[in-house]
């Protein structure tokens, strides 16, 4: 028997929102909100669900990249309680990832997929209950323009804003989704953060009361917030 891990456990308690408070406390850039990636399964940005897992890397890259194509297919050697994230080159038009990708990754116990692209065959993944976030959907399958080179290897965020462009999720830091986006928590940083999280959300809690209480929100921040 697989041992879960602390952290992840830790994590199932708090939102996307109360991590990136807790990473912008700790100075990491963007709170770790890795922008356009949203809930598409088992509902369109609905419900409450909810992956927290570490990150299993996927790099998908164009056909005239020099490295050679990954000798075996990333999606059978899935870790059990893992995100897999897949890495698209940006502005792909084709879709990267697919119903049987998902229904394998379930298979293996995965918790569910992000996919930095678009994927296709959105009934098949609502039919089989499976998480998936991701930039937008698509029908033509990927191996006409791009291949994948790498597994479990650093990625960086597909986005040509500034703002988003160095942001880099790396094999084994913790993925966070839910209806508010995805965040990635650098596994260094997870012990730190976790503390402040829970005193973050213990402070709102009190301020809610407050503030329902008739409390202006200055008074009751000064007050619970410090």
């Amino acid at each position: 028997m697989t041992k879960e891990d602390p952290i992840v456990k830790a994590l199932q308690q708090y939102t996307t929102c109360d991590v990136s408070d807790a990473l912008i406390k700790l100075k990491y850039r963007n709170g770790g909100f890795l922008s356009g990636l949203t809930m598409w399964s088992p509902h369109r940005q609905e419900g409450a669900t909810k992956i927290v897992g570490p990150a299993y890397t996927v790099q998908y890259v164009p056909l005239d990249d020099p490295r050679p194509k990954h000798p075996t297919h990333y999606i059978d050697n899935v870790p059990k309680g893992s995100v897999v994230f897949v890495s698209a080159p940006a502005k792909t038009p084709n879709a990267v990832y697919g119903g049987l990708m998902s229904t394998r990754a379930r298979a293996l116990g995965a918790v569910g997929s992000v996919i930095d692209g678009r994927f296709r065959d959105l009934q098949e993944q609502r039919d089989l209950h499976y998480p998936i976030f991701a930039r937008d959907v698509g029908t033509a399958p990927p191996a006409e323009l791009v291949k994948v080179v790498a597994v479990n290897v650093p990625v960086k965020l597909q986005q040509t804003t500034d703002e988003q462009k160095d942001m880099m999720i790396n094999p084994g830091d913790y993925i966070v989704g839910d209806i508010n986006g995805v965040v990635v928590l650098p596994k260094e940083l997870a012990e730190h953060a976790l503390p402040l999280m829970k005193k973050q959300v213990e402070a709102d809690a009190k301020m809610q009361v407050a503030i329902e209480g008739g409390m202006s929100f200055v008074e009751a921040s000064r007050k619970f917030r410090g």
